[in-house]
């Protein structure tokens, strides 16, 4: 898919401007500035001195996009990221910045520090190193890259689309990372004289003018091997790749096509759909570990350069010793394992979920980096609506929702919004129908007519009390006065 390739440019050059970084140690509390990343990945930093040669100082175009997948980058190259808060600064200001930050730092309550992720700068991709450690955290821990309100809900609305079904049919959290739906979604397009029914899969991309459109992946009959592919010509090694596997196996040189940059790239054919997919190489991320195997660096290097890798002796989540072969899927943007792929989108799509999903007893106590509590736990694990607060998305923001244990998917359904809202708003039960029409809604009990006094929960006969006050109230009817 072009779009894949196009939306995760980068520039090849950086030139020199005003703007600078500073970093913050969050296990340390040191504020310093950044000097640039070392050949490992380690940070390089020097103490705000007033007399610091700048030269020596990362500096950075102050034009927004530029700074963005500049740092995204930078981001990308760095080891162990999630150590350090960034913050850019005037380069001619840095110092003064940094000191005045450190003595913020100092003294500020823990309350108070969390203030400065209003200020912190975060990766513009989503591909954050952080979460990708081991092949268990595949897009369960990715940070959102869209809110719902950047949806376009009336276009959505025109294929039979809202935000509820979306929801119900677990496709929110992927688009909301900026990932395809991981099924396929059944649409309604009205043509006016006639009406199109398709399965489909979504996406969410960012156009040239910032807004987000919906994207419809619709399902191939077959990859298109034989025509080039962004420039790439498909040799019979590369076509039976990908019909057998979904990957091709190898880093290309693709071609750009708005910008003719060389990118290398890897290529795989989305399972459901048949739609080819390219991913930049220099964004894939390795795990150290996969199901309980460290991998060495040879290991790392084939995979990074697209071939598959047998394991043997990985743990499953049962405890049960078994052996496969894992490989970079460009569609997915991940390691995955390999399994029997001869087979229509649909019984992908299902055979998918079911090696994908947990089963009931291991419903997680994590959920996006937040762990339940006790109580919290057994309620998930009850199938009961939990709230859960605390969550951050991507640009550092909070927010929160309610999750739910699908004992019928075997996973978490997250919702904005409470999904038995309605529900518990509805009608009273049969033990308080009486008490709400008598007390509520003004109506007329034959057993209470004539008792002045509010209803008790679950009422529905006058006490022995409210029946003898009720008795002497009552009156014989009186003649006509003649």
């Amino acid at each position: 898919m072009e779009n894949e390739l196009i939306n995760s440019q980068e520039p090849n050059e950086l030139k020199p401007s005003t703007d600078t970084l500073l970093v913050l140690n969050i296990h340390t509390n040191q504020v310093e500035m950044v000097k640039g990343i070392d050949k490992d990945g380690n940070l390089q930093k020097v103490p705000p001195q007033e007399k610091k040669d700048n030269e020596q100082l990362i500096s950075v175009d102050k034009h927004g996009d530029i700074f963005s997948n500049f740092f995204s980058n930078f981001y990308r190259q760095l080891k162990n990221p999630t150590h350090f808060n960034f913050f850019k600064v005037s380069e001619y200001d840095a110092v003064n910045t940094a000191k005045d930050l450190q003595k913020y730092v100092d003294q500020a309550s823990p309350e108070e520090k969390e203030k400065l992720q209003d200020y912190e700068i975060l990766p513009q991709h989503n591909n954050n190193p952080k979460n990708q450690n081991t092949m268990d955290n595949n897009t369960d821990n990715q940070e959102y890259r869209f809110q719902p309100e950047q949806i376009d809900w009336k276009t959505m609305e025109k294929f039979g689309l809202n935000q509820e079904k979306l929801e119900k049919m677990n496709a929110m959290d992927a688009l909301l990372r900026g990932f395809k739906t991981n099924t396929l979604i059944p649409i309604t397009i009205n043509l006016g004289t006639a009406v199109s029914k398709m399965d489909v899969r979504l996406s969410l991309q960012t156009g040239d003018t910032g807004q987000v459109a919906v994207h419809l992946h619709g399902i191939r009959k077959e990859p298109s091997l034989n025509n080039k592919f962004l420039g790439h010509q498909f040799t019979d090694e590369d076509k039976k790749n990908l019909e057998e596997t979904g990957n091709m196996g190898r880093v290309v040189d693709l071609v750009n096509p708005k910008t003719d940059e060389i990118i290398p790239s890897v290529i795989s054919r989305d399972r459901l759909t048949n739609e080819l997919v390219a991913y930049r190489a220099e964004y894939m991320k390795i795990p150290d570990e996969i199901k309980g195997i460290r991998l060495d660096e040879h290991q790392k290097q084939t995979l990074l350069e697209g071939g598959p890798l047998y394991l043997e002796g990985m743990t499953s989540k049962k405890g049960e010793l078994f052996n496969a072969t894992v490989q970079f899927n460009a569609d997915k943007r991940y390691v995955e394992f390999l399994f029997n792929n001869n087979q229509t989108p649909q019984q992908r799509q299902q055979h998918n979920q079911q090696q994908t999903q947990p089963t009931a007893q291991e419903a997680p106590k994590i959920f996006r980096g937040k762990e339940l509590d006790d109580s919290q736990y057994e309620k998930f694990k009850a199938g009961q609506t939990v709230y859960v607060d605390g969550l951050t998305d991507a640009k550092g923001k909070a927010y929160q929702g309610y999750i739910t244990s699908n004992k019928e998917t075997s996973k978490t359904d997250f919702s904005f919004n409470h999904p038995n809202k309605l529900k518990e708003e509805a009608k009273p039960t049969e033990d308080h129908k009486t008490q709400t029409a008598v007390n509520t809604h003004g109506k007329t009990n034959e057993a209470t007519k004539n008792v002045n006094e509010p209803l008790e929960s679950k009422q529905h006969q006058p006490t022995s009390q409210q029946q003898e006050d009720q008795q002497k109230k009552v009156r014989k009817p009186r003649g006509r006065k003649l």
